[in-house]
């Protein structure tokens, strides 16, 4: 089975709320609360694509960001490595460009939202922070 490297952006604002978007109905683990990110496409770094997907995501220009966590999981029909990096200055606006919901919650209410099973180290890391 093929590996589906993925890039993660966890944004935290200046109150220490979390950006999470909502997957549509039809992705893959649709309906459930993400972190914003996606595919890394194979001539770019990790940094270019976290850059790339942000920017066509939520139109935001990432300053910078530092690696947070690396996570492999295997669902049913796929395996995901998920490379996790830490926003906390960006410029513009977070705004669903693709029609998704758009929510800055509370570290500590994060787990009443419905994540993907790939995510549960992400919570785990941020509830320990």
């Amino acid at each position: 089975m093929a590996v589906v490297r993925v890039v993660v952006g966890v944004i935290i604002n200046n109150k220490n709320q979390v950006l999470i978007a909502k997957r549509a109905t039809h992705q893959h683990q649709g309906d459930k609360w993400e972190f914003p990110g996606g595919k890394v496409e194979n001539d770019e770094s990790p940094t270019e694509a976290l850059t790339r997907e942000l920017k066509e995501e939520l139109g935001v220009e990432i300053q910078s960001a530092s690696h947070l966590i690396d996570i492999r999981h295997t669902y049913i029909d796929k395996t995901v490595h998920l490379e996790v990096f830490e926003i906390r200055d960006w410029q513009g606006e977070p705004e669903g460009r693709e029609g998704q919901p758009l929510r800055w919650v509370k570290k500590s209410v994060l787990h009443q939202y419905k994540f993907p099973a790939a995510n549960a180290e992400i919570l785990s890391t941020l509830s320990a922070k």
